[in-house]
C-alpha cells in the first residue's frame, strides 16, 4: 500500500477524540492550569513519526493544508487541520498545543502545557505497527513519560510536579485500532498469532497489557484518565474500497472485534476505578459515536462518509494514503474522511464537541470539563 503512510489509526481515528487536555480556565472559565499529556497512534500523532525512521509519516503536503497555527504546511499530524486533542485543548483553555516529545525543542517550561507520546503505527503491543518499521509502542510512550516525569520535578520541585501532574493534567489514552489491523488481521505478520491465538485470546491479551500500562501510568501520579474504546474499524474508505462494497456497507469482522474489545473495556475502565485510588478513568464509547457520524453524515452537514478527500484509488479514494500525487477534495468541510484512514478536521470538531459536552450515550461518567475541573 504505497509507503504506508497512513494505515495506521484507521477510524480509530474516533477513539482519536481522546485526546484529551488540562488546562487554564481561559474559554469556559473554569479550571486552572494544567496539561494534557497523549498517548496513541496517528489519530493523535502530532509529530513524532518526523523523528522517526518510518514508514508512517505525515509530514508531506496536502496533510496540514487547513492547520492555521502552521500556516497551513505539514506538521506531522494525520489530517487536513487540527486533531481532537488540539481541539480540546483550544476548548478546554489550554495555551498551547501539546509538543512531541521527540522534537529537540520539547524542553523546559514547554513540558508543562502538555507532552504529545503518540506515534503513528503505534499500539498496545510491542509487535503491532512492525509493517512501518518504526513506531512508538504504548510501553515507550510510558517510559518516554517516565523520562518527562523527572524533568517536571526539577522544574517544580517534587511537591509542586505531583500536584500539577495529578489535580492539574489530563492523560488521554487512543489507542487499540492498529493492534487490529496491523496486527492480528494482518496475516504477512500475524499469521502465528492468528493460528495460536482465538480472537478472544487476542482481546484478554490486549486488556491485560493495558491494564499493566495504565497502572503504570497512576503510579506516575496520572490520576485523570480519559479512554476511548477502538471504533467502527470496519467502515474506514481503505476497508470499503479494499473490499468492493457498497456505500452504507461495512466490513464485519474488524467491527465484530472491535466490539468483543470494547465490552471488556468498558469492564477495566470500571474495575481502574473501583482499584485505583483517587484516579478518575472517564470512558468515551468512540464505536458508537462515530457509527452515529457515518450512518447519518447528512445531518451533521457532510456530503460523504464513504469517500477519502485526500487519497487514490478504487471507487473511494482509499488505497493510496494521502500525499503530493494524491486526488484532493476542494470541500473538505464535507468530508468525514480526510485520507483512506484518519477523519477531516470538520469530523474532529464534531466528536470533539461531543466529548465536551457529555452526552452520557459517549463519555461517562463525566464530560471532559468537568474531568478538567475535578478535585481543583
Amino acid at each position: 500500500m504505497a509507503t504506508y503512510n497512513h494505515m495506521t489509526a484507521p477510524l480509530l481515528l474516533f477513539t482519536a477524540f481522546m485526546a484529551a487536555a488540562a488546562v487554564d480556565g481561559g474559554v469556559d472559565g473554569g479550571g486552572a492550569l494544567g496539561a494534557s499529556y497523549i498517548f496513541g497512534d496517528s489519530l493523535v500523532d502530532a509529530g513524532n513519526n518526523n523523528f522517526l525512521p518510518t514508514l508512517s509519516k505525515a509530514n508531506i503536503k496536502p496533510n496540514g493544508i487547513d492547520f492555521k497555527h502552521s500556516g497551513g504546511q505539514p506538521t506531522g499530524r494525520y489530517t487536513n487541520g487540527r486533531t481532537i486533542g488540539d481541539i480540546i485543548g483550544e476548548e478546554l483553555g489550554q495555551p498551547r498545543y501539546a509538543v512531541p516529545f521527540l522534537d529537540p525543542n520539547t524542553t523546559g517550561e514547554a513540558i508543562l502545557y502538555g507532552v504529545n507520546y503518540a506515534s503513528g503505527g503505534g499500539g498496545i503491543m510491542n509487535a503491532t505497527g512492525r509493517i512501518f518499521v518504526n513506531r512508538l509502542s504504548m510501553d515507550i510512550q510510558i517510559d518516554y513519560f517516565n523520562i518527562t516525569r523527572k524533568q517536571i520535578d526539577k522544574l517544580l520541585g517534587a511537591s509542586k510536579a505531583r500536584e500539577h501532574v495529578m489535580k492539574k493534567s489530563i492523560f488521554s489514552i487512543t489507542i487499540g485500532s492498529n493492534d487490529f489491523l496491523n496486527n492480528y488481521l494482518l496475516p504477512v505478520l500475524s499469521i502465528g498469532t492468528r493460528v495460536s491465538q482465538t480472537p478472544d485470546g487476542f482481546v484478554d491479551d490486549l486488556i491485560s497489557h493495558l491494564r499493566s500500562q495504565l497502572t503504570r501510568l497512576y503510579q506516575l501520579d496520572a490520576r485523570k484518565f480519559i479512554l476511548g474504546n477502538v471504533g467502527p474499524i470496519g467502515c474506514i474508505p481503505y476497508q470499503r474500497t479494499i473490499n468492493q462494497l457498497n456505500e452504507d456497507e461495512c466490513v464485519a469482522l474488524p467491527n465484530e472485534l472491535a466490539l468483543r474489545y470494547n465490552a471488556k473495556l468498558k469492564d477495566l475502565v470500571a474495575q481502574l476505578n473501583e482499584n485505583l485510588h483517587g484516579a478518575t478513568f472517564v470512558h468515551a464509547n468512540v464505536y458508537d459515536l462515530v457509527l452515529e457520524l457515518i450512518t447519518n453524515y447528512d445531518k451533521y452537514g457532510f456530503t460523504t462518509a464513504s469517500k477519502a478527500c485526500c487519497g487514490n484509488g478504487g471507487q473511494y479514494a482509499g488505497i493510496i494514503p494521502c500525499g503530493p500525487t494524491s486526488t484532493l477534495c476542494h470541500d473538505r468541510d464535507k468530508h468525514v474522511f480526510w485520507d483512506p484512514y484518519h477523519p477531516s478536521e470538520a469530523a474532529n470538531v464534531l466528536i470533539a464537541n461531543q466529548l465536551l459536552q457529555g452526552d452520557p450515550k459517549y463519555v461517562t461518567p463525566m464530560n471532559l470539563r468537568e474531568l478538567r475541573d475535578l478535585g481543583l
